[in-house]
């Protein structure tokens, strides 16, 4: 990609961003969008990402395959360069996810990372990320997982929504996502940093170790309501909710609001949309949309239960995972 055609591609991102940032400034969202601009070519799905165009600074695919042999292994890679760009970033992520496609199965919907400030400022970011997940990656509620499922292994209160429309892709307020989504999802996610030293990594190394997807558990869908005073109900309740992450005798281990993933956890999939457009990539009825972190990543530890609870949302039951 030439350096002209980046500029201009981020330049046209930026308007666009100004408009989106002005008709969404009544919902107090945080500053989001700053990445690379959106594609004039149609978005498209796959099970993995076309060939990205190489930039500069993109790992070589002999080196994303030393990182796909540590990833299966359980073994810390290499760290990405610290001078790593955002359009490095994206080329190596795509082919990141081609090697993570070959050996987790279909596509099966995205994440948003970074989503909570908290969360962002570990990682010395000022906006999310995005990754993508896999069919074999997504366990049953109750599963039994190795402390030691990753180089790295983390896990955290998260939530997932299943898209019903394509048109999602173009809501771009928390009431234009919830009325295109079918199933609000209780979720522990189980992400692994799987880098020699996490603690380096920034929002552009986040981005291109596929924001680190290695597992989560998903419990039992809550329907989203048919009617827009039902919608509306929820819409308030997910904002307001208090989730509470526990161990097996109750006691607290972390948790947050709802409102602490970009002012409302659907926020995130505004983000998303217009990410992922960016990059020619259009969310599908079906997909499953990871919205963030409404915890700190915490480390696992044998014999530990973690639950999720999500006070203030009937009908929306508790997630847990056992760790060995």
């Amino acid at each position: 990609m030439s350096s002209s055609s980046s500029t201009s591609r981020r330049a046209a991102f930026a308007l666009s961003s100004l408009a989106l940032a002005a008709m969404l400034s009544a919902c107090s969202m945080p500053r989001l969008f700053s990445r690379s601009g959106p594609s004039s070519a149609p978005a498209t799905t796959a099970t993995a990402p076309a060939a990205p165009q190489r930039t500069a600074g993109c790992l070589s695919p002999a080196q994303v395959d030393a990182w796909l042999a540590a990833y299966e292994a359980r073994k810390a890679a290499a760290n990405p360069p610290a001078a790593m760009t955002p359009d490095d970033a994206d080329c190596t992520r795509a082919l990141f996810q081609q090697g993570l496609a070959k050996r987790h199965g279909a596509l099966i919907g995205y994440k948003a990372g970074l989503t909570n400030p908290s969360v962002q400022k570990r990682f010395n970011s000022d906006q999310p990320v995005w990754g993508a997940l896999y069919s074999r990656m997504l366990l049953g509620n109750g599963a039994t997982v190795d402390a030691a499922f990753g180089a790295r292994p983390l896990y955290e209160a998260d939530l997932l929504v299943r898209v019903k429309s394509s048109a999602i892709n173009q809501a771009r307020s928390a009431a234009e996502v919830l009325a295109q989504v079918d199933q609000i999802i209780p979720f522990i996610e189980l992400p692994d940093l799987m880098v020699d030293s996490p603690a380096q990594l920034n929002g552009n190394g986040i981005t291109a170790i596929n924001v680190g997807a290695r597992l989560g558990v998903r419990g039992t869908p809550l329907p989203v309501p048919a009617d827009a005073a039902g919608r509306d109900r929820l819409m308030a309740q997910l904002r307001d909710m208090n989730v509470r992450l526990v161990d097996g005798q109750g006691a607290a281990l972390g948790g947050g609001k709802g409102s602490d993933v970009l002012g409302h956890p659907l926020h995130a999939v505004v983000w998303l949309a217009i990410a992922l457009n960016a990059q020619g990539i259009a969310m599908e009825p079906g997909q499953l949309i990871s919205l963030g972190s409404f915890s700190a990543l915490l480390p696992p530890r044998p014999g530990l239960r973690a639950t999720v609870y999500y006070d203030g949302v009937p009908g929306l039951q508790p997630v847990s995972v056992q760790f060995r």
